[in-house]
């Protein structure tokens, strides 16, 4: 897809409405209630097994579910979490400045939900507010965006079921989407060099590459002028209703030596909210970002 306006190139921009649909499904989804758990139940591994045997079991759960659930007992130390990371893939650095302060060693994040609610879109991974569905790096180049994230428990907080990790599958939002708002999906990508269509196929599977911008303005392109602008809003409020919608989600209720492996394109991501208390202890995650040496999110 070319970046430079064509003859046939149409731009615009989305920005929500106080009555669409998906605001009070956010709501509803994000605001803290407990959600069902994914189907696939975490499988227990024993103390000191291998990193190369839990990459094992992580990669047969991933092939079928598009996620990696073990319960290791005990974290594992930073050394051996990015051994596993190295062994999906490369391991992306963390370079935001604003994130400087929870890195470790250029490539661990620290995500402690522990900043109370924040409209400063660096810091909200660290806020007990909620984080709207997306997927991650979805403003970059396909073959940048990471494919897998690995996210290890250090501390659930004091209320486990605050800060879920809520996962909601691409293929039930797709199913719901009515035809026209697939193909417009489909030509429909962030007015950024290089980035992929919101919607495309990747191994004969609907790929979201997308995030729920809230207030912000979504700047769009299209590349075809056989959509006009409110045609393509209308597939935009529609996405989010689905993605909120649906009844699909489920959520991750975390514990000490819980790590998740997800695929990011099987299923937008996002966080329930957590009630702020100053001085009791929140959720700690470590996570990693990991791109596909395959270069399948190339697509």
């Amino acid at each position: 897809m070319s970046d430079s306006p064509g003859p046939t190139t149409l731009r615009g921009s989305f920005l929500e409405r106080p009555h669409d649909r998906h605001i009070p499904q956010r709501v509803e989804l994000l605001g803290g209630r407990p959600l069902p758990p994914p189907e696939l139940v975490p499988e227990s591994v024993p103390a000191g097994w291998p990193v190369g045997q839990v990459e094992a079991v992580l990669r047969c759960q991933l092939t079928e579910h598009g996620l990696g659930l073990v319960d290791l007992g005990e974290p594992m130390t930073s050394a051996q979490l990015l051994e596993l990371g190295h062994r999906f893939g490369e391991i992306m650095p963390e370079t935001d400045p604003a994130v400087q302060p929870n890195v470790e060693d250029g490539r661990i994040l620290h995500l402690i939900s522990a900043e109370g609610d924040t409209a400063d879109a660096t810091r909200q991974p660290f806020a007990t507010s909620a984080l709207s569905l997306h997927t991650e790096g979805s403003g970059r180049p396909a073959d940048g965006q990471p494919r897998y994230i690995v996210l290890m428990c250090l501390h659930a907080g004091d209320d486990e079921n605050a800060a879920q990790t809520v996962l909601v599958p691409f293929a039930g939002v797709d199913e719901r989407l009515r035809q026209t708002d697939r193909e417009i999906l489909a030509h429909v990508r962030y007015d950024r060099p290089g980035v992929p269509p919101i919607r495309r196929r990747v191994d004969g599977r609907p790929v979201f590459s997308f995030r729920d911008f809230q207030a912000e303005t979504l700047r769009w392109v299209s590349d075809t002028d056989q959509f006009d602008a409110v045609a393509v809003r209308d597939a935009l409020a529609a996405l989010l209703a689905e993605m909120y919608g649906g009844g699909a989600a489920r959520g991750l209720q975390w514990r000490r030596g819980l790590l998740a492996v997800l695929d990011n394109t099987y299923a937008f991501h996002g966080r329930s909210a957590a009630p702020f208390h100053g001085s009791t202890r929140h959720r700690h995650l470590k996570r990693l970002r990991i791109t596909d040496r395959s270069g399948e999110m190339a697509g």
